[in-house]
């Protein structure tokens, strides 16, 4: 079907009223014609059925020094294709500094989710990027650029909770001392790359503040390419116009996982995918995966997969194929770098594959709308966006040797942070296999429990553990009694508020470490304490139905026993997600107190309540602030 035909079809359907099937044609379209004009056309219509799709609101403040507008269609464009509903304001042009400083301004009264301060090295220091630099000026350059930075990053962090999100800086591609530059390591690229380091460290002094590499992103497309030098004098307009895309895609790599549109785990297909050949007709000796041409297309694919290990995305298999085949290339073939411990479930049959997906995410707990899908057949992956609109399908182009880039390029697989949880997550995994035997094996539930010989940590908020804590209120969704959002600033003013208490639970077993699973903040709704309400309290679905989830509830009615509350009580906000959690507070004594739509307060009276801690679980609290 031509990009004509598409564009009438999709108007059919948004004037039948069918928001779904034409934001599924709308990205079929976008894929096929990445352009200016579509990128116009997929935002005005998706702005007509917006109300009618499950998207992500999100506020979007951009700071610049340099034209931006003709990125934001392409911006909001993906943003859309992406469940993300961007609102997105500019700041005046070359306004960046009146924003951040003043308490009152537009960027303020905005609100903003997160922000963008995209400043060129030219603009913010035009005699760094025009001239040459003297050896002993290096160090005076370096802190003329980043004193200020400092400055305008505390005044934004003191004025907004928001995510921030600072461009880098690119050196000149011709320094003014020609070669020279080169030769003393203190010319005027040492001094930009040195002023880079610098941001970066001053970055991470910073919650929720971010560096987006561009001067990486102008090397990956080359000086040349990058730059429209008539656009830059005529309009202020840096980038030439096949690279705004380029820009948008960039941004958009925060975005994904600021909004929580990412992929925790990608299932993916065997043959002509992981290797080169189909495993059932071409035998072990067969199939061609290895360093040379054309294995070495696949081989490099696995390492990216493992670098997706790494980052804490669980791998599954969905193949049809004859299943000892398969395991014997995937154990036994010389070029495989992955290898069956790396996947954390698998369905090898002949089989539909959506309904093989749906029995994976189901095994591991997760919501088919946190699925990647990788498969190198376009008819399979058509029929899994058919069956399972939900699911990330990755476009996989016709040459494999494209096939790692696009991965690699996928934004729902980026990370701002990663946990000692994230990193562990595979052998975690593995381990709850085995938990998942012992159970099976075991007479009744409370043996189960006693044999786990479960051991929990509950501790205050520290340094340590805010990212983590901060990764887990927004992520998770199943067991979230009110699924309320916070960012590492937020939680960080939240702890240090009169009244206030924020706490994190670890737990491991025989089995080995779960880690950081849980969070929980209540606070005291007056000063002599008599009333504790829980604000937020989530556990990771790994340790749901093992009475961790007691032993934290236990723990916060003592503490506020033991801060003089006489009642403990919470709200359970339903979502189309947590239904897990829904009669949590009912089966632990709490009674409800009041109902507000589909919400409800429960309430615990702590002077005759009988909840205990299961004597199976050894609990130790460890000692602070809030202790």
């Amino acid at each position: 079907m031509n990009p004509s035909d598409v564009r009438e079809k999709i108007e059919h359907l948004i004037s039948r009223g069918d928001a779904s099937a034409a934001s599924s044609l709308l990205g079929e379209l976008w894929r096929s014609e990445p352009t200016a004009s579509a990128a116009s056309f997929v935002v005005q219509r998706f702005e007509k059925i917006r109300s009618h799709l499950n998207l992500v609101s999100y506020r979007l403040a951009i700071l610049r020094s340099f034209t931006v507008e003709p990125v934001i269609p392409f911006l909001r464009a993906a943003g859309f294709l992406a469940g993300i509903d961007l609102q997105v304001q500019l700041s005046d042009f070359n306004a960046y500094v009146q924003e951040m400083v003043d308490p009152a301004s537009r960027l303020y009264a905005f609100s903003p989710d997160a922000v963008i301060l995209a400043v060129q090295t030219r603009d913010l220091d035009p005699a760094l990027w025009c001239g040459s630099l003297p050896a002993e000026a290096e160090p005076a350059v370096v802190d003329r650029f980043i004193a200020p930075l400092r400055q305008w990053m505390q005044a934004v962090r003191r004025n907004t909770p928001a995510h921030l999100i600072v461009h880098n800086f690119e050196p000149p591609p011709f320094p003014g001392a020609g070669l020279l530059d080169a030769q003393t390591g203190a010319g005027q690229r040492a001094a930009i790359l040195q002023i880079n380091r610098e941001l970066q460290a001053l970055c991470l002094e910073q919650p929720n503040v971010y560096v987006l590499d561009y001067e990486a992103l102008v090397s990956r497309h080359g000086y040349r390419s990058w730059h429209d030098e008539r656009k830059w004098l005529t309009v202020r307009l840096p980038i030439a116009a096949p690279h705004l895309n380029d820009l948008a895609k960039e941004w958009l790599r925060f975005l994904h996982p600021l909004t929580g549109k990412v992929a925790k785990l990608l299932v993916v297909d065997l043959d002509n995918t992981l290797w080169k050949g189909i495993i059932g007709e071409d035998g072990l000796h067969g199939i061609r995966l290895g360093v040379e041409y054309p294995g070495a297309a696949f081989q490099e694919l696995q390492r990216v997969l493992l670098d997706l290990h790494a980052r804490g995305i669980l791998l599954a298999i969905c193949s049809k194929n004859n299943f000892d085949d398969a395991m014997e290339a995937i154990e036994k073939h010389p070029g495989m770098l992955l290898r069956a411990h790396h996947f954390a479930a698998m369905r090898i049959n002949w089989r539909d594959k959506s309904q093989n997906l749906r029995e994976i995410a189901t095994e591991l707990n997760l919501g088919t709308d946190a699925v990647a899908f990788l498969d190198d057949n376009p008819t399979e992956r058509q029929q899994m966006r058919a069956e399972l609109p939900e699911v990330m399908v990755l476009d996989l182009p016709n040459d494999p040797m494209e096939f790692a880039r696009t991965l690699r390029e996928y934004p729902a697989f980026e990370r701002l942070s990663l946990s000692r949880e994230d990193q562990e997550r595979g052998t975690m995994y593995q381990a709850q296999r085995v938990r998942q035997a012992l159970q099976n094996g075991t007479t009744s539930r409370e043996e189960f429990f006693r044999s786990l010989e479960q051991e929990a940590e509950i501790a205050a908020l520290s340094g340590a553990t805010l990212p983590r804590i901060a990764q887990l209120i927004n992520k998770t969704n199943q067991f979230n009694l009110t699924t309320r959002r916070y960012s590492e600033q937020q939680l960080l003013e939240m702890s240090r508020a009169p009244g206030w208490n924020c706490f994190s639970i670890a737990v491991r077993d025989r089995f080995g470490d779960n880690g950081l699973v849980g969070a929980a903040i209540a606070h005291f709704q007056q000063a002599d304490h008599p009333i504790c309400e829980i604000d937020t309290f989530l556990l990771s679905c790994r340790v749901i139905g093992r009475t961790v989830e007691t032993a934290f509830l236990w723990f916060l009615a003592d503490h506020a026993r033991s801060r003089g509350a006489r009642r403990l009580q919470g709200w359970f906000l339903p979502t189309k997600k947590n239904a897990p959690a829904r009669d949590f507070y009912s089966s632990h004594g709490m009674t409800k107190a009041s109902e507000n739509g589909g919400a409800s307060l429960w309430t615990l009276d702590l002077s005759a309540s009988n909840l205990s801690c299961p004597d199976w679980i050894r609990l130790r609290v460890v000692p602070g602030d809030n202790l």
